[in-house]
């Protein structure tokens, strides 16, 4: 497995420096200059297939040229060892700027083992991760998801400085790029709220090149103009200019990071950058821009702008062309160790979805040892009263904001209200805003925002009020969950969300009472608890707040609402192992696999025929206990499975093809499931109880089965 040191700023050797205030515009000349060798050389590779391999194909590929002079500005100025970027595809020469070494920028777009993913994702998607400098967090392929998880970073930047204490912190931001396209997004108007009224140490980067893909910037905010249109926003600096022009993008951009770095509030700079190149490697822009539109765009160069605000004021005409000169056999010397790479190894595609014992992420997450001097343990305390499900998930924030200054509790009325299910309730009185706070309405926000401060070594732990209402969050859940394997370990962010859901008491509906828990087990890399009892809620909570792995912790609805599932409290070290269920009845002729709510009736159902029937309750999803039910079903000979969610597709129909395949030739009837018909979860108690699984149908199935 290839390691990953930190990176070095890339070198320019053969003269010093040529400093203007802080600018180094011998240092940004060479490595604008890099930027666009690095383009040539993925572009002419490109074009070029049948003189070169096929292995070193770049087989995806962003241009970015005319973004990388005012890109590589923003880049000088990001100096404090707690700065963060987060950036999209075309962003590559600011991480240049940030060290990126030139053999690691073009083994990612070839494939080769190391470099930002190990060969797992496209080339330009690209991370950086640092102990002892500015990060750039890991990029994902869609547009606008890099947002809020910036204002994530920002607001972790306040948290270590006011309320850990930790000094190192003052003056740092973070930095989000982001093209004219993505201002229309989700993601950048939630990031923008959050870091408007919370006066995040934020800065917006919009580079502006007037074309998403094909639709001009005029169909993406009224206008085109993303700067007048924020010019009345309340607490944003706001700056706009032209990108191409080295002095003005280097006044603008160090007005708006200075400015961010005093603590008064966030700001946007906006660029305008001309497209030198169709959009990807697969694009054609002469399909849908004319000669002229394209010959215009020419005439912007920002690259003969930087020659001529540089040469010869501050180097000759000869010191420039021995820059030109360097920058060249650099880059060659880059693409051979690039190519001299081994391919990355198909033996290791399978590893870090999940932590792996021993290999922690590079960047994020409590540390190891943070993890393991919070303590823990599976043995369960005699003495503790009965609470209910509520309750009980309760207490066991509270413990853990008492023993972890590191975590954090938020979501939508999780402060003051205490949620809409009072679990929070008086969390906000005891720990302060600063720990247990509201947000603003947005699940896409509220994930972003969770990412970004466990990338920074927090524990947050978020809310999203429904199961439903976590589809607008769906590409952020998504990200997260894959973000380690992605990054081949150099990154994770272990968040907790907590999760309503599912039907309450004596009530559905469908926007309230959704399980849907399998979408969650379909997002790679999550853990997915859904605990049936207070005791097992306890004990799942708090050991996904001690993992190194995302988790969706599932709160049914109905325990919430009733005292269904109320347990001993199990006490305050309590942590349950992941991924194993736990034998609710023993019997001898039928295995009942269950999970949630479901478990109170089939164990009512079961006792129905004692001795006879054997109740798993998983407890996790993902993972789930394989071992202990494909043993009960080798035994008992007959599996049912029953659960809340759909039949189609559920995640019975994971388990039933499992048990099928493993353990065909014991079983003595069909694996059968029961859950609810592929209907949407009804409003009136009639209906309801129409579709959901109750104790009487339950033990129909189960005498059926019996009977075969």
């Amino acid at each position: 497995m290839a390691t990953h040191a930190a990176p070095k700023r890339t070198p320019a050797r053969s003269r010093p420096s040529v400093s203007d205030g802080p600018f180094d515009w011998r240092r940004i000349a060479y490595t604008a200059m890099v930027s666009r060798a690095l383009d040539d050389v993925e572009e002419s590779t490109n074009r070029n297939k049948a003189s070169v391999p096929r292995e070193h194909l770049v087989l995806y590929q962003f241009s970015a040229r005319g973004h990388e002079v005012a890109q590589v500005i923003l880049g000088s100025l990001l100096t404090h060892p707690h700065d963060a970027a987060s950036a999209y595809y075309r962003s590559r020469p600011l991480l240049l700027a940030l060290g990126l070494g030139i053999d690691d920028a073009l083994a990612s777009p070839l494939g080769r083992s190391g470099g930002f993913s190990d060969g797992r994702d496209i080339g330009v998607v690209c991370n950086l991760p640092r102990r002892d400098g500015p990060i750039v967090l890991p990029m994902s392929g869609d547009v606008g998801s890099q947002y809020t998880p910036a204002a994530g970073w920002a607001q972790s930047i306040l948290y270590y400085r006011d309320v850990l204490g930790d000094a190192s912190y003052t003056g740092a931001i973070a930095v989000v790029l982001g093209g004219e396209g993505s201002v229309a997004t989700n993601g950048f108007w939630s990031s923008l709220t959050m870091a408007t009224t919370l006066s995040l140490p934020m800065v917006f980067y919009i580079e502006d090149n007037g074309l998403g893909i094909s639709v001009r910037g005029e169909m993406q905010t009224p206008g085109g103009d993303i700067a007048k249109n924020l010019a009345s926003f309340s607490n944003l600096l706001v700056r706009d200019g032209d990108g191409t022009d080295p002095a003005e993008t280097a006044r603008l951009v160090k007005e708006c990071v200075d400015h961010a770095r005093t603590g008064v509030g966030p700001a946007l700079v906006h660029l305008t950058v001309p497209r030198l190149c169709s959009h990807s490697g697969p694009d054609n822009q002469r399909g849908y821009r004319t000669e002229d539109e394209i010959a215009a765009d020419f005439t912007r160069d920002p690259l003969p702008k930087l020659r001529k605000h540089v040469v010869p004021r501050m180097v000759s005409a000869a010191h420039w062309r021995e820059l030109e000169a360097e920058v060249q056999r650099d880059v060659d010397e880059g693409l051979r160790k690039a190519r001299a790479r081994p391919p990355a190894d198909p033996e290791l595609v399978r590893r870090f979805v999940y932590e792996e014992p021993g290999e922690p992420a590079t960047v994020g997450g409590l540390t190891t040892q943070e993890r393991a001097s919070l303590g823990g343990s599976e043995a369960q305390t005699d003495e503790g009263e009965v609470v209910r499900f509520a309750e009980a998930v309760r207490r066991t924030l509270r413990h853990e904001l008492e023993v972890n200054p590191k975590l954090l509790v938020f979501g939508e009325d999780v402060g003051r209200k205490g949620g809409v299910h009072l679990v929070t309730e008086g969390l906000q009185r005891q720990f302060g805003e600063k720990r247990v706070f509201d947000t603003s309405l947005s699940e896409e926000g509220i994930i972003g925002r969770a990412v970004g401060m466990a990338i920074g070594g927090l524990m947050p732990v978020a809310e999203i009020q429904f199961r439903k209402y976590a589809d607008p969050a769906a590409e952020q859940l998504n990200n997260c969950g894959t973000l380690r394997w992605r990054t081949a370990n150099r990154f994770a962010a272990p968040i907790v969300v907590r999760m309503p859901g599912g039907f309450g008491k004596d009530v559905g509906d469908p926007w309230h009472s959704l399980s849907d828990e399998v979408r969650f087990v379909h997002s790679l890399g999550w853990t997915v608890l859904v605990p049936s009892n207070a005791a097992d809620a306890v004990g799942l909570l708090r050991a996904a707040m001690r993992s190194g792995n995302p988790a969706i912790f599932f709160e049914h609805r109905s325990l919430l609402m009733t005292s269904d599932g109320s347990a001993r409290y199990p006490g305050d070290e309590y942590v349950l192992p992941l991924g194993q269920a736990s034998r609710l009845r023993e019997g001898s002729d039928l295995t009942l696999v269950t999970w949630g709510a479901m478990v109170h009736r089939c164990a009512e159902a079961a006792d129905r025929f004692p001795d006879r029937v054997d109740v798993l309750d998983l407890r996790t999803v993902a993972p789930w206990d394989r071992k202990q039910v494909l043993s009960s079903v080798g035994r008992t000979g007959r599996c049912l499975i029953v659960h809340e969610d759909t039949l189609t597709a559920g995640f019975g129909a994971e388990i039933a093809a499992t048990v099928a395949k493993e353990v065909f030739w014991e079983l003595d009837a069909p694996v059968d499931r029961l859950a609810v018909e592929d209907v949407p979860m009804p409003y009136h108690p009639a209906l309801l109880d129409a579709v959901l699984p109750d104790t009487d149908r339950i033990a129909e199935r189960i005498e059926r089965l019996l009977a075969v």
